[in-house]
C-alpha cells in the first residue's frame, strides 16, 4: 500500500510541484511586501520613539506595545474579516501583507531604535552644529550608520517572516501551505507533500540567510574602507 501510494506520488509530481511553486511564488510576494511595510513602520516609529516630543514617544509606544501584544493571526482576522463587517473588504494577498507589515513593524521599532541609539549622541550634535534639522540629521547622518547595526536582527527577521506567512492561509491567501492544504485534501498525499513544502521552505530561506550574511560582511569593508 505504501508503495502504491508513492507511486502516485511520483505520478503526480508534476503538477503537484507546478502548484507548489505558484503558492511559493506568492509566499514570496507575501514576504517582501510585508517587510517593506514593517521596516518603513518601524523607520517611522523608531524616529518617533527617540523624538523630543513625550507625545510623539508615547504615540510610538502605544504601537508597539498593542501590536506586539496581540498576535499576528488574530490582526489577520481582524484586518480580513473585521473590516469587511463594516463596509472595507481587502483581497487575502493585500490583507495578508498588511497584516504582517503592522504586526513586523511593532518589532522593528525596537530594532530600528537600537540602531539609532547605538549611534553616538555627538554626530546628532554635530550635524545641528553644521545647520541640519533634526529629519536631516536622521535621513543623512543617523539612519545610513544605524542600517550596519540593524542589518543582522532585520535579516533574521526576514527568515521568520518567510515561515510566518504560512499562518495566511487562516485567510485564504494561496501562498504555499494554502496551497499545500489544498493538494493533501484532493489528493491524499500528506506526507509527500508536506516533504516538498519543507524542502520549498529550505530553498527560499537558506539562500536569503546567505545573502544577509554576505551583505552584513560587504558594508562591514565599506565601513572600515
Amino acid at each position: 500500500m505504501t508503495g502504491d501510494t508513492w507511486g502516485r506520488a511520483f505520478a503526480k509530481l508534476p503538477d503537484i510541484a507546478r502548484v507548489l511553486l505558484v503558492g511559493a511564488v506568492t509566499t514570496i510576494q507575501v514576504t517582501i511586501g510585508a517587510l517593506i511595510v514593517a521596516i518603513l513602520l518601524g523607520v517611522l516609529f523608531a524616529v518617533l520613539k527617540t523624538a523630543p516630543s513625550r507625545a510623539l514617544r508615547t504615540v510610538a509606544s502605544v504601537y508597539v506595545e498593542v501590536f506586539r501584544a496581540v498576535p499576528v493571526l488574530t490582526q489577520l482576522f481582524v484586518i480580513y474579516f473585521g473590516l469587511a463587517g463594516i463596509g472595507i473588504r481587502l483581497n487575502p494577498l493585500p490583507a495578508a501583507i498588511i497584516g504582517f507589515g503592522i504586526n513586523g513593524g511593532a518589532y522593528l521599532t525596537e530594532v530600528f531604535r537600537a540602531g539609532l541609539e547605538a549611534i553616538h549622541q555627538g554626530q546628532l550634535e554635530g550635524a545641528f552644529s553644521i545647520g541640519m534639522t533634526r529629519p536631516m540629521a536622521m535621513w543623512y547622518i543617523i539612519l545610513p550608520q544605524a542600517v550596519r547595526v540593524v542589518l543582522p536582527p532585520i535579516g533574521n527577521f526576514a527568515i521568520g517572516l518567510l515561515k510566518d506567512t504560512s499562518i495566511a492561509s487562516a485567510v485564504a491567501a494561496p501562498e504555499l501551505m494554502f496551497r499545500a492544504r489544498s493538494l493533501v485534501e484532493a489528493t491524499f498525499l500528506s506526507t509527500q507533500i508536506y516533504l516538498m513544502v519543507a524542502v520549498l521552505y529550505l530553498a527560499m530561506s537558506l539562500p536569503l540567510s546567505r545573502a544577509v550574511r554576505r551583505l552584513e560582511a560587504a558594508m562591514g569593508r565599506g565601513h572600515q574602507a
